[in-house]
């Protein structure tokens, strides 16, 4: 028997479903999404009762993969297409039309059912596009029934939320919020207070970048091995989410059966309010040594990319966070083979400190400060040496 995903309702009694496809981190075969390990993934969800798939016009092929396979698969009336403006990119009125346009031809569908303003990290954002007639815009395009639902994805710290909040009669939003996020970002404080105002709540980075699974330190992971209920770390984060009943729906990254159906299985029988004292005292000692560890809080979006130097950022910094998490010998080892072995990446020494990374980083990281802390950690002179062999040898 299937096990099928539970339902909470959006501002109009529309049920969606508590987990939802995030479709930013499809398999990917060199620089192409790797087609039939998606679909089979996504329709597995799908069959599962997921409904919300959530993508951005800035996802490297995402909608255009999913517009193919629901096409394929004659399933576009029954999920939700979440898709974002890229409003970072918008000059003129008419920039809005020739990006909307665009996503419905790749989605080829003719409306979106959840259209974001993304990636908004203060009220200003918004304003540059009221001034460029974006209210009209919208009420426009919801009369004509291209867009069903309006709201915003957020980057930022609560306060300049509250603000986003209250500048428009929004139909939902979505925050990056997790249990290391329970005081940053927008926050609790920004969770409940569209709980408040009515408006559902999205979440994204329940798992931090996978930073609360794979990446957590030796002693958080025996933490949650030791405890009686034998959860997963990722089941962990998920119930603490979906503890909360002002969180709608969570954004899960799935790229492989087994995920999509670990889970659809948590989603499928977790119910708000049946966290014990004992699971927050495991999620606060499992904080504590998250913390006790953690050198750069990069979750892995890529937003910071590409680097005109052709350094890979999140990869830096995944194995530098790797190096104090675990060992310093396995975040060296693994930074070494795929710097060395990718032909098109350069070494982080090739940083001209420019700030386009910083500009654009949803978690306002230094990253030119901690990219030169990173370089001396990850690069001691004997792995120089290695790297600098395997490049003269092309071992790509």
């Amino acid at each position: 028997m299937v096990k099928k995903v539970q339902y909470r309702e959006d501002k109009y009694g529309t049920p969606i479903s508590i987990l939802g496809y995030g479709c930013m981190r499809f398999t990917k075969e060199g620089n192409h999404i790797h087609f039939e390990k998606a679909e089979k993934e996504l329709m597995e969800a799908i069959k599962s009762g997921v409904n919300y798939l959530d993508t951005a016009y800035i996802y490297p092929g995402s909608e255009e993969l999913l517009g193919k396979i629901l096409t394929k698969n004659h399933c576009r009336e029954q999920v939700k297409i979440a898709t974002k403006l890229p409003q970072y990119l918008i000059k003129s009125k008419s920039a809005l039309d020739k990006y909307f346009t665009e996503q419905l031809s790749r989605l080829q569908t003719d409306y979106i059912d959840y259209y974001l303003m993304h990636m908004l990290t203060d009220v200003a954002a918004w304003e540059k596009l009221v001034r460029l007639g974006i209210k009209d815009w919208i009420a426009q395009k919801k009369e004509e029934g291209k867009i069903r639902n309006i709201g915003f994805s957020f980057h930022g710290n609560s306060e300049m939320f509250l603000k986003v909040l209250d500048a428009y009669d929004w139909d939902f939003c979505q925050i990056q919020y997790n249990y290391l996020d329970e005081n940053t970002q927008a926050g609790r404080i920004g969770l409940q207070a569209a709980a408040k105002k009515g408006v559902p709540v999205i979440i994204m980075e329940p798992l931090r970048g996978g930073k609360l699974v794979n990446l957590l330190p030796e002693r958080a992971k025996r933490l949650i091995a030791e405890e009686p209920k034998h959860r997963t770390p990722a089941e962990l984060a998920f119930r603490w989410l979906w503890d909360q009943p002002e969180v709608m729906c969570v954004l899960s990254g799935m790229n492989s059966l087994e995920m999509v159906r670990e889970n659809v299985k948590i989603a499928s029988e977790v119910l708000p309010g049946e966290f014990t004292e004992s699971d927050f005292a495991l999620i606060d000692a499992v904080k504590a040594e998250v913390q006790r560890t953690m050198k750069v809080g990069c979750t892995g979006c890529g937003y910071c990319m590409p680097c005109p130097k052709g350094i890979d950022i999140p990869t830096a910094f995944r194995c530098y966070n790797r190096m104090y998490a675990e060992q310093r010998s396995s975040g060296r080892h693994e930074y070494l083979q795929i710097v060395a072995l990718q032909k098109d990446m350069s070494l982080i020494h090739s940083c001209v400190s420019c700030g386009k990374c910083e500009s654009h980083c949803p978690q306002h990281i230094e990253i030119r400060k901690k990219l030169k802390e990173a370089e001396k950690d990850l690069t001691p002179w004997y792995y120089r040496i290695g790297l600098k062999a395997m490049r003269l040898f092309k071992f790509w």
